[in-house]
């Protein structure tokens, strides 16, 4: 085992601190009756002890490997003292997600509850994408459930001195050479087949100018939806699809609504693979797929897109997307070049993110002992700038998960050339929804309790 960050983990916290933008994933919890207060606290003390509890520690060397090291700063667990209306939930989950945990300096994620005036209560804990993935969070939720901790320990932080330091990550990148050389052939060979090639797909709408303002605050639009399961499979089915194809359909849909299209017709859906190994200390385990799909016939009939994804799995594993080769470039790429590499890293103007958990591990959803009502987990951007959102040409996700008898669906997007607002998006999503003849449950909005919202 080393406590060196893979390529995967650094490039990602390299474009935040490029962009200054913080990626966050969010995980809420609803109770439509009262929170066992100690339980949280127990959980609370688990996630501390657990795989989260690492931080990153930069290399000296501009060009270094960062390393992770033990986190010491932790934050207490939130209660707010002042209940709000249920209303109100969106609204405080956006608050707790502005307090941006840091995955270099601390704390590296936090933990709060809301009660509600009308009963129930909700938890909101909010982590860095730096940190973990979806399914490697999902992993540290039911751990810190079930009381288990982290067997792994790293070292302390500052525990090398600087010559030292400097010269073990010059080893590391002598180590690296290979890798890099590697990465160079790649890019002349992509760079090549461009210029062989051409554009070989564009959107039909001409890109919108950069905004005057470049360093803008940017709000982008999110939702959550939540859908029976029996009802999804169902039409899935019905379909002639899988949930994933159901998902990467929706997904589809979606794009061509807000214009995502490249001129031949298609959208390209990039699904996140899961690569976790048992054992795994990578924090981001995953890697895409892109698939060129038709969305005309995807409300009617997934058996096409059903087989696409099949082969595109398959042909993965053979052969990996060559834009993870460059990976062992990005330590040496200087910070105000990576901000014009995004664009290569996160799609065109016509991809959607497709990003399915699957079954979440039932104690995850259980942080205070018992099941909540309701889970979701979002991926949002904190501190993004409409210059970035330039840089990336926008962006369209789905992030899905499956638990406890119910589908969530957390909708992210923005448009360089639209009006993006919460309420706009719902009305797509609902118009989606309506089109694969899917109904919505009530959702974490709605309570069916009202007992106490806090207790212990």
């Amino acid at each position: 085992m080393t406590n060196v960050l893979d390529l995967t983990d650094q490039t990602l916290f390299l474009g935040e601190r490029a962009t200054s933008t913080t990626n966050v994933l969010q995980c809420i919890w609803v109770y439509d009756r009262g929170v066992d207060v100690d339980g949280l606290r127990q959980f609370h003390r688990h996630l501390q002890r657990g795989r989260l509890c690492r931080r990153i520690e930069c290399s000296p060397l501009p060009f270094g490997r960062h390393r992770w090291v033990t986190a010491t700063e932790q934050s207490d667990l939130e209660i707010v003292a002042t209940p709000r209306p249920r209303s109100e939930i969106d609204a405080w989950c956006s608050e707790q997600a502005s307090k941006r945990p840091d995955a270099e300096h601390g704390a590296g994620f936090h933990l709060a509850v809301l009660p509600f005036t009308d009963g129930g209560a909700a938890v909101s804990l909010v982590v860095p994408h730096c940190l973990t993935d979806g399914v490697g969070l999902c992993e540290a939720l039911a751990d810190a459930a079930v009381g288990r901790e982290d067997t792994i320990r790293w070292p302390a932080a500052a525990s090398r001195r600087r010559w030292q330091a400097m010269r073990q990550d010059a080893r590391q990148t002598s180590r690296d050479i290979p890798k890099i050389g590697g990465a160079l052939f790649g890019a002349a060979r992509l760079a090549r087949r461009g210029r062989d090639n051409g554009v070989a797909v564009t959107p039909p709408k001409r890109r919108p100018a950069p905004p005057r303002e470049p360093e803008e605050p940017a709000t982008l639009p999110l939702t959550t939806i939540f859908i029976d399961a029996d009802q999804w499979d169902a039409r899935a089915h019905a379909l002639g699809g899988t949930s994933n194809a159901l998902l990467a359909g929706l997904a589809a849909h979606l794009a061509r609504g807000v214009g995502r299209v490249a001129a031949d017709g298609t959208v390209t859906v990039g699904m996140l693979v899961n690569e976790r190994t048992p054992g795994d200390t990578r924090a981001n385990a995953i890697s895409s797929v892109d698939i060129p799909v038709d969305p005309t016939p995807v409300t009617t009939d997934l058996h096409g897109l059903r087989g696409d994804i099949k082969h595109a799995l398959i042909r993965h594993q053979d052969v990996p997307d060559e834009r993870w080769v460059l990976l062992p470039l990005v330590p040496l790429v200087p910070k105000r070049v990576f901000k014009r590499l995004l664009s290569v890293a996160t799609g065109s103007a016509t991809t959607v993110a497709s990003s399915n958990l699957g079954v979440i591990d039932p104690d995850a959803n259980r942080p205070d002992g018992t099941d909540a009502d309701h889970f979701a987990i979002k991926s949002l951007y904190v501190g993004v700038t409409n210059s970035t959102m330039h840089r990336t040409n926008g962006t369209l996700g789905l992030a899905s998960g499956r638990v406890r008898g119910q589908i969530f669906i957390s909708i992210l997007n923005y448009e360089l050339d639209r009006t993006n607002s919460n309420e706009e998006l719902r009305q797509r999503v609902s118009a989606a929804l309506k089109d694969f003849s899917l109904t919505a449950t009530p959702g974490w909005h709605t309570s069916s309790d009202s007992t106490s919202a806090l207790a212990g």
